[in-house]
């Protein structure tokens, strides 16, 4: 997360941020950076009013631009910005090994406000691409098994050649620099949902993050293989070094995964994207592979897709026959979210390969201009 200098009380909002012609999303975020990290900030609220408000009115125009009018370059912003302020909320809830103080704030009812405000907009714009009646009148078990038989071995996307066949250097680092937002945190979602009593589905669970978590070993680490890729091409490994580059579509499969594995409730969408992500990974990240053998990297600089397109057959495996289809005979009135999670997950997981591959071809283009 990028430092700003911590506002004062005091600090007044001479002008709006946000008009009804267009808003300054990037004095927004500082403004609300601020606000993050003031102390006792539930406290001072009166007195950092000319804040509040600015804030309030800024997400209130960007709810509007983002998810009630049709999509545009000023809709992106929008999205962006919210998405952006959602991720600085739900980081908090990862333990970051830095200053305790960045926590004061993580309880705040105001800060809680103003993510629920967002997450109601975006999540009912969200759902709108799906049928919800639909969904509940499938036999779950049979559409879950047809859907994992197709996404083990799907077709053959643009996506895929282009990465397979033509990306750079330059792309493949862009490539690297979006996805380690969440690659270097791997699986921390995962261990939100694991608390609770234990059966023999918790325990398929558990097993899978201990291997994602390399079984206590640091170096095994998920994680740490990202990290080696990186640092194998002099890459920044630092958490978040790359936040500016993410685009909004990552940012919310990132916060879609907070807001599904924080409440309990979504218990059986979260399982229901966590089954597309182990069925699909295998078939993703070929492409990623190929792309870093054709290039000449070593096998350090590739060995993180290597190892998920070897442990992810399984682990899918494990998500379909011993998760997925258990909770089907746990919850027969529900587990139709299980559907919901997985369709969204892939459309999520699409929306954001499409916009990966626009963000290394621009990559590519700037680094042959400069």
């Amino acid at each position: 997360m990028k430092e700003i200098e911590r506002e004062t009380p005091d600090t007044a909002v001479e002008t709006m941020l946000c008009t009804q012609a267009q808003c300054d999303y990037d004095k927004a975020e500082e403004v609300f950076l601020s606000l993050l990290k003031t102390e006792d900030l539930d406290r001072n609220l009166y007195t950092l009013q000319p804040l509040t408000h600015s804030i309030e009115s800024s997400v209130e125009a960007a709810v509007t631009i983002a998810f009630q009018k049709d999509e545009n370059p000023e809709s992106d912003r929008a999205h962006l910005f919210l998405q952006r302020l959602l991720y600085y909320i739900n980081r908090m809830k990862f333990f970051w090994y830095d200053d305790l103080r960045h926590y004061d704030n993580e309880r705040s009812p105001y800060i809680l406000g103003i993510r629920n405000k967002i997450e109601t907009a975006w999540q009912a714009w969200e759902l709108k691409e799906f049928d919800l009646e639909a969904f509940q009148n499938v036999d779950v078990q049979e559409i879950l098994k047809e859907n994992v038989l197709h996404d083990l071995s799907p077709e053959t996307s643009e996506s895929d050649l282009f990465f397979r066949d033509q990306v750079g250097r330059a792309g493949y680092r862009r490539l690297l620099e979006i996805a380690s937002l969440d690659a270097l945190v791997e699986a921390s979602q995962l261990s939100r949902i694991l608390a609770g009593a234990n059966n023999e589905i918790h325990s398929i669970l558990t097993r899978l993050l201990l291997e994602e978590y390399g079984n206590g070993k640091c170096s095994s680490k998920h994680s740490s293989y990202f990290k080696m890729m990186m640092t194998v091409l002099d890459m920044n490994t630092e958490p978040e070094a790359y936040f500016d580059v993410v685009p909004w579509q990552v940012l919310a499969g990132i916060n879609h995964s907070f807001l599904l594995s924080e409440r309990k409730r979504y218990f059986l969408r979260y399982m229901g994207g966590l089954l597309y992500t182990e069925v699909s990974v295998p078939g993703g990240f070929r492409p990623y592979l190929a792309a870093a053998t054709r290039l000449g990297f070593s096998n350090a600089a590739m060995s993180y897709w290597s190892l998920h397109i070897k442990e992810d057959e399984r682990h899918g495996r494990w998500m379909l026959q011993d998760v997925a289809l258990p909770l089907v005979r746990l919850y027969p009135l529900d587990a139709w979210e299980l559907v919901l999670g997985y369709h969204q997950q892939r459309y999520m997981s699409r929306r954001s390969t499409g916009v990966i591959v626009k963000a290394a071809r621009t990559a590519e283009i700037l680094e042959t201009k400069g």
